[in-house]
């Protein structure tokens, strides 16, 4: 009978250690350019088709100082984003993307209502009133979804160990950039986008036909 239970407590155990999900890590993933320059603004998406969960928060993309901040936000689709006014002159937010069609006419303060970004694609952004005002949104189908900072570092905190396909994205790429397979822990942690570089768009200094 004990020879009974403990082969019982030893299949139970096998069981559980062989269905037990692989611990999440923290992750660094550091974009270049074809110079091996830092390169911010960059999307990192690690996309497991087994892995069809949805965890994106809301997001903002606020309009201050007369420019879309941030410059590239990074979300998963179905999310809802804000797009809080903090200037003191309206915008005319709007978009003719084909993932995401929408108008946001001149409007002070928050919107109603946040705008769902419901298919995957890049969404560029423009102001209707300030044309010099750009931004973009990258939609993609993954829960794993990172934006390069300043020293071209993208972080994630919690992806489990697995395989994904590494995706990559900058708005000023030569070309798609092709999918990667890779595995995770990686052994290493560097990649290259070609890019011709440009400055952010910012407003322009004050001057005739400026002051608004």
């Amino acid at each position: 009978m004990l020879l009974k239970l403990l082969s019982c407590g030893l299949l139970l155990s096998t069981t559980l250690c062989l269905v037990a999900p692989l611990q999440a890590a923290p992750l660094q993933i550091r974009i270049t350019d074809q110079q091996g320059q830092p390169l911010a603004d960059a999307v990192v998406e690690l996309l497991d088709p087994a892995n069809k969960a949805f965890r994106s928060k809301p997001a903002d993309v606020a309009q201050q100082d007369l420019t879309f901040r941030p410059f590239v936000s990074a979300v998963q689709v179905g999310t809802p984003v804000d797009f809080p006014n903090q200037d003191k002159t309206r915008h005319h937010v709007y978009s003719f993307s084909p993932a995401k069609v929408f108008e946001l006419k001149l409007y002070a303060g928050k919107p109603e209502a946040p705008v769902v970004f419901d298919t995957p694609g890049i969404v560029a952004l423009g102001c209707n009133i300030h044309d010099y005002m750009q931004a973009y949104v990258y939609v993609g189908q993954s829960p794993f979804l990172a934006v390069t900072n300043e020293q071209g570092i993208a972080e994630f905190t919690d992806v489990p160990v697995a395989g994904y396909q590494l995706k990559l994205w900058h708005p000023w790429q030569d070309a798609d950039v092709v999918p990667q397979a890779v595995t995770l822990p990686l052994t290493a942690a560097d990649f290259k986008i070609t890019v011709t570089r440009q400055e952010k768009p910012k407003r322009p200094k004050k001057g005739f036909g400026n002051n608004y």
